[in-house]
């Protein structure tokens, strides 16, 4: 009746084996590192890159605990602070010969000191939160001025082409700065360019003047439209920061404009501040060019010749130069995904994009007009342009579907995907400011939480084994398990612990314990019912079970309302709260169950169990009246 079998056995001793070996490296402290990631996605950081890291070390004297590649990064594990803070500057010096162009991000950090047969279980400790441990804090800065160029030159693509679908003539049509200035031969052809702006560029306002060879219109974007311009780049600005810190995974990311023209980013407990920092420092944006194939292009491309006018020169993967056009055909902006791949060909890594409307019916019309020429695609990143492949046009290409590729290996098609997917700015963003901060609150909460729920679970325990004897024992054998599992699992899933946290994790512990006290109780009803002991713990179990279901799946529906529409501080409670519902019921009822089972289920004849006094009002009241027995 009160036995499992073996393989439930098996399947308690394998949980709680895992929830000991993943909650594990949470007591194991932290170290102060360093940490070397790329700046660019081109650049790798690879065994040649910890060579060099290693050698500088030694020739400074130094003598890291541990160095270790973790994906593309290398992580530096330094004995002290003031080690850290030198092992950075030898670092600095010996891998970035050039600061105004670093091929990789030297930062400070701060790794677990787990031992490295766990960190290759991929078990790692959970995060802290900004009010527990601290974090990355960063103020970025919006070059409002850049947002307003950018949309002048994208109103002066666009009254190109409109001036040649409508056949009016124009001697060229520039930007100049944050205006665009069209050269008309004469009035009839000015006055209805003014028209045509007035029509279908609102944005715009227009002053006229005589030139040399007739008159110069001179556009400028309305104050009003500047300010939703830089209202939009902006918001757009934030919700593509939100988009790159979810895909680097971070828990609880704090993103708020300060003012007019500033971004607050604050990244709790995050480990990774280095690719933090390079994921938020990029101003990555594609963009679309045609290759200028002139002879003037090709003696630029060999060196022995200037860059022509209305031409650039970038350098592809390979560091040869390729001569583009300044016209962008295509953005960022008209795209809706970008995915890594391969080439169903070659297996080369790929980069696959998909574009808006707007941008497959231009890419089909621009590739059905240059088949036979090379077209470029440029990846911008801080303000440098890489050429990422410049392929030959063989057929037109529509459905705005576009596949890249050149020399990437799959670990920068990822990385470029991502880039592309978070989507691009609308503005290059500069950090202003940046530094690690310390606990907000100050390191005496985190004594103070991780004391309360200590304090509380044993405060709870003594309780239990006082009033349900050897059950109670079962019940805080329970309750320890349910603290095991529910860091356990914070620690697969790399949450981040807050406050909130701590206190939803001492709510779980009440919740735990609440259904071992239903338990107990149902199984002294039926002791007070004269039903046998064996009968009895199978009748508590089985009957609490639908109460304890009841009650936690209504408090778990609450804990995901909090978890779907909160934010902040409230998401960090509920995610804590949901998670410890689910560890609470599998200790409370199936994990204790298999205790009891163990202890009494082999006894045959049992006459007795050990759950505290069992009250029977029936025998008190026959011993106070002996006289009449019935009542």
């Amino acid at each position: 009746m009160n036995r499992y079998p073996v393989w439930k056995y098996a399947i308690l001793v394998i949980v709680l084996l895992v929830g000991v070996l993943y909650a594990l490296p949470n007591f194991f402290g932290e170290a102060p590192a360093v940490q070397v990631s790329p700046a660019k996605a081109s650049v790798k950081v690879d065994a040649q890159v910890q060579e060099r890291a290693l050698q500088a070390l030694q020739s400074a004297g130094i003598t890291p605990d541990l160095v270790s590649l973790d994906g593309n990064s290398l992580r530096v594990r330094l004995d002290s602070p003031d080690t850290q803070l030198k092992a950075r500057d030898v670092l600095q010096k010996a891998l970035v010969p050039d600061p105004s162009d670093p091929p990789y991000i030297v930062a400070l950090n701060l790794v677990s000191r787990s031992p490295a047969w766990l960190t290759a279980l991929h078990a790692r400790p959970m995060y802290l939160g900004l009010d527990l441990r601290g974090g990355v804090h960063f103020m970025l800065q919006v070059d409002m001025q850049a947002a307003l160029t950018k949309r002048a030159e994208g109103l002066a693509g666009d009254l190109r082409t409109t001036l040649r679908d409508k056949g009016l003539r124009h001697g060229g049509v520039r930007r100049d700065g944050q205006t665009v200035e069209v050269l008309l031969p004469d009035e009839a052809t000015l006055t209805a360019v003014r028209n045509l702006v007035a029509d279908q560029f609102p944005e715009l306002q227009a002053s006229s003047a005589p030139d040399a060879n007739g008159f110069k219109l001179t556009l400028a974007i309305k104050p009003e439209a500047a300010r939703r311009v830089q209202e939009q780049a902006l918001k757009q600005n934030i919700l593509t920061l939100h988009n790159r810190i979810n895909e680097l995974g971070v828990a609880e990311p704090v993103i708020q404009q300060q003012g007019l023209d500033r971004i607050i980013v604050q990244l709790p407990g995050v480990q990774d501040t280095a690719k933090a920092k390079d994921i938020l420092g990029r101003t990555a944006t594609l963009e679309v060019r045609m290759v200028d194939e002139s002879a003037e292009a090709r003696a630029a491309e060999a060196g022995t010749g200037p860059v022509p006018f209305g031409s650039e020169r970038y350098l592809d993967r390979a560091g040869q130069p390729v001569i583009v056009k300044k016209q962008v055909i295509l953005t960022g902006d008209n795209l809706t995904d970008a995915q890594p791949g391969f080439d169903s060909q070659t297996q080369e890594p790929t980069v696959n994009l998909t574009l808006d409307a707007k941008g497959a019916r231009i890419f089909r019309d621009v590739t059905r007009e240059n088949v036979g020429k090379r077209m470029a695609i440029i990846l911008f990143e801080k303000g440098k342009g890489e050429v990422v492949t410049a392929p030959v046009i063989r057929t037109e290409i529509g459905g705005g579907r576009v596949q890249i590729s050149g020399r990437m290996t799959t670990a920068e098609a990822n990385d470029t995907a991502l880039l592309l997917r978070a989507g691009s700015l609308a503005a290059p963003m500069e950090i202003v400011e940046e530094y690690t901060i310390g606990p907000s609150l100050g390191a005496d909460n985190i004594e103070r939480g991780i004391h309360s729920v200590v304090w509380g679970l044993l405060a709870i325990a003594v309780f239990m084994c006082a009033y349900y004897m050897l059950f109670g024992v079962f019940s805080s054998i329970a309750l320890a398990v349910n603290v095991l599992l529910l860091i356990a699992v914070l620690s697969m899933l790399q949450a981040t612990l807050t406050l909130p946290g701590i206190a939803a994790m001492a709510l779980a512990i009440g919740m735990a314990i609440d259904s071992n006290v239903l338990i107990n109780e149902r199984i002294r009803e039926e002791l007070r019912a004269g039903v046998a002991p064996q009968a009895a713990i199978h009748a508590g179990y089985e009957r609490a079970w639908a109460t304890i279901l009841d009650s936690n799946v209504t408090t778990l529906i609450a804990g995901l309302a909090l978890l779907a529409f909160g934010s902040g501080p409230v998401r960090g409670f509920a995610v804590v709260h949901c998670i410890g519902i689910l560890t609470s019921m599998f200790s409370a009822v199936f994990f204790s169950r298999g205790l009891v089972n163990l202890w009494y289920g082999r006894k045959k004849k049992l006459k007795s169990i050990s759950i505290g006094q069992v009250w029977k009002p029936d025998a008190d009241k026959r011993s106070a009246n002996p006289a009449n027995p019935s009542k």
